[in-house]
């Protein structure tokens, strides 16, 4: 069985991990702000904002039919309500290139990262950020929508609780916005990050620390209400969000934990997605639940730079569980971080064989994305885990093609059949 006709075949980045220097954002003042939580600030990062064109003709060379970005808000609104028009000319040159070599567009309108005036005005927990979003979302589809067949509004929309559930009550942060930290140690970085972006910590609510329930909603409004200004001035272009959605194992005695985990990563989200055109599913591995909640990976457990369990057989389980939705369904982020590219190439392997099972049961699967299409600058984390299909030698930005990007091309310039 082949793919359907059509089926994107590609690789993902995100703004901020890859392109460098992007100093307009939240994310560049608590990387750089002493005490940081960050391993490592992200510089240059792949200088993907320079070598795009380079990018995008490797990606098309190796046989990829597709190619998910982002554009950055930092970049596009550095101040409020003042948009650069260079910063739009870029992107509207990102997306020129992936036409002329073929690749179709999917742009991500905010992944993680969100500019620094924001935390002004209150980040992801003020009720103004929805209308400040879909201002955003409405420049840059008015300027760049012709270009532009798949959007999402927003990069796992639900990362708030996915965080919530990992972290449990060891999570340092408070549970929205990071005003309520302890004094000293992280108390005393947030207070600085404050300061350096000429506000208090009460407001400085980024994006990946927006935890509660308000902020979920916060989250939710802002996509609806981006959606609405795309379909004004978009119409053609198809619109959705992603999730990170866990494959919940339960263990004796954790069946109800595991369904409640589920509900508050999925099911809670369900009202918003309505008048969607997708949804966008990222899964990496599975997640083992006991009454308590989350449990170690099993002993003897491959495990991957992440400290996640090898289980590629978690994205057919997640894809038939957001089948739910009632959406067609994209893969817009599946990879594992390993230094092992033979791994790699047999998680793909094995992560499309479960996509090709919930194709052959009638499941509307559009796409797979592998992330990363480039070794990247993985949040806090730093540079140390390598997702990516291509390595990049931050030194002097040489591009290195792994094996696994040879074999993932392979399988789209014959649309899966050799899987």
């Amino acid at each position: 069985m082949s793919f359907p006709d059509g089926f994107l075949w590609g690789a993902a980045t995100a703004a901020h991990q890859v392109e460098g220097n992007n100093v307009n954002s939240d994310f560049w003042v608590l990387e750089n702000t002493a005490g940081t939580i960050f391993a490592e600030p992200s510089g240059d990062a792949c200088d993907h904002y320079r070598l795009y064109r380079q990018d995008v003709a490797l990606l098309a060379e190796l046989g990829l039919t597709s190619y998910r970005f982002s554009v950055e808000w930092a970049r596009v609104e550095p101040e409020p309500g003042r948009y650069s028009r260079a910063a739009l000319a870029h992107y509207r040159d990102v997306l020129d290139a992936c036409h002329e070599h073929g690749l179709t567009p999917m742009v991500t309108l905010h992944h993680f990262t969100s500019p620094r005036w924001l935390m002004r005005l209150g980040g992801w927990s003020a009720p103004g950020t929805p209308e400040r979003f879909a201002a955003y979302c409405r420049t840059v589809m008015a300027e760049l929508g012709p270009l532009i067949p798949y959007v999402c509004t927003i990069n796992e929309a639900n990362i708030g609780p996915v965080v919530r559930q990992i972290a449990g009550d060891l999570l340092e942060l408070a549970p929205v916005g990071l005003g309520d930290a302890p004094a000293g140690g992280l108390g005393a970085w947030l207070s600085a990050a404050a300061h350096a972006l000429d506000t208090t910590p009460d407001r400085v609510n980024p994006f990946l620390f927006a935890y509660d329930q308000a902020a979920n909603e916060v989250i939710m409004q802002a996509h609806t209400a981006a959606r609405a200004e795309i379909r004004e001035v978009s119409p053609d272009t198809r619109v959705g969000l992603t999730l990170a959605l866990q494959d919940y194992h339960p263990e004796p005695g954790g069946q109800e934990r595991a369904r409640q985990m589920w509900c508050e990563t999925f099911t809670d989200f369900l009202p918003a997605l309505d008048g969607d055109d997708f949804l966008g599913v990222q899964s990496y591995s599975r997640m083992r639940v006991g009454a308590d909640g989350l449990l170690p990976a099993p002993d003897g457990a491959e495990v991957t730079q992440m400290g996640y369990e090898f289980f590629p057989g978690s994205l057919e389980n997640v894809i038939r569980g957001a089948a739910a939705a009632g959406l067609p369904v994209i893969v817009t982020e599946n990879g594992i971080a390993t230094t092992d590219d033979t791994r790699r190439t047999e998680y793909v392997r094995q992560a499309l064989e479960g996509v090709r099972r919930c194709l052959a049961d009638g499941i509307d699967v559009g796409g797979y994305y592998y992330w990363s299409a480039l070794d990247n600058f993985e949040w806090m984390l730093g540079y140390a885990p390598t997702f990516g299909i291509i390595a990049v030698d931050r030194a002097t930005q040489t591009r290195t093609v792994k094996d696994s990007a040879r074999y993932l091309g392979a399988l789209a310039r014959k649309n899966g059949e050799t899987l």
